[in-house]
């Protein structure tokens, strides 16, 4: 397959060269030339290119089989998301008319879920996030759902948790650092997932994923905030962090148990990491705060 993978960053990168290993002509597009040696090494083709200027695009060798748009926004608020994710995608479908692929996989977010009760949480749930960046997320989605049922583009849309892996990881960066706060009691919910199993889940997407679906990508069994420092602390004899208030985020402070029944019952993925204890295990080992 001749693949083009948009975002080659903490998670686009590894994506791209995996595909290569595999034996795909692979084509990695990002706004700058910092990751082009990366990917040459990798076998990747490297191109510049930026969702939000639709005259980049027009220069990429197209046309392409799969397509994955993994760009993030760089920062900002809404207007950095709306201009990333909504119009970056509106720029790419139009893009790709001429041309569509057989399969386009975006990476959207678990961030679209507004729930706070600590409910579990599926593909059919509401996606009422209840903030602007959140907005904007859901808006990306509805319109590649549209194009989906309008002109049968092919996008498979996968809402992924919060990633962590090699050098990231907001709790356990936070915890090793002597930052971290229990938010509360810590009986806020959250959901996780490795980033190796990200790109496992989003080549499960470009072989199996049925276009016009949404999958939810996040591992066996999201965790309250108390048990997760409660393993850090018991692991590395450290205490517990001290209790705070929540602090505000873009994207809301929620608390629900996002279910990956469908993305594992339909495309046959499984977590090689299915909770944050294998996977903090293997980061802590690492960086070299655990013997295993």
């Amino acid at each position: 397959m001749r693949v083009l993978i948009l975002g080659c960053g903490y998670v686009g990168l590894p994506l791209a060269a995996e595909l290569a290993r595999r034996g795909h002509v692979v084509f990695g597009a990002q706004r700058t030339h910092t990751a082009d040696h990366a990917l040459r090494v990798a076998g990747v083709e490297p191109h510049m290119a930026d969702v939000t200027d639709p005259g980049s695009l027009t220069r990429l060798p197209d046309p392409f089989d799969w397509v994955v748009n993994c760009v993030s926004a760089s920062g900002g608020g809404v207007a950095e998301y709306r201009r990333v994710y909504l119009d970056g995608t509106r720029h790419l479908l139009d893009w790709l008319a001429a041309a569509p692929p057989r399969r386009f996989v975006y990476t959207s977010s678990t961030g679209v879920y507004g729930q706070t009760d600590g409910a579990v949480v599926t593909e059919t749930s509401a996606a009422e996030p209840g903030t602007p960046t959140g907005d904007a997320l859901v808006a990306t989605e509805q319109l590649l759902l549209r194009e989906f049922s309008e002109h049968d583009f092919p996008a498979v849309i996968l809402r992924v948790a919060g990633i962590y892996g090699p050098g990231r990881g907001y709790w356990l960066k936070r915890f090793l650092a002597g930052e971290a706060r229990l938010e509360g009691d810590g009986g806020r919910v959250h959901n996780m997932i490795h980033r190796d199993d990200v790109i496992r889940a989003i080549l499960a997407a470009l072989e199996h994923g049925r276009p016009g679906e949404i999958y939810n990508a996040v591992d066996d069994a999201p965790v309250t905030q108390a048990e997760l420092f409660g393993w850090l602390a018991r692991t590395l004899n450290r205490p517990l962090p001290p209790s705070a208030p929540a602090a505000p985020r873009k994207r809301g402070v929620t608390s629900k148990r996002v279910s990956n029944q469908k993305l594992c019952e339909e495309l046959g993925w499984r977590p090689h990491y299915p909770t944050f204890r294998e996977g903090f295990t293997a980061e802590l080992a690492a960086l070299g705060r655990l013997v295993i």
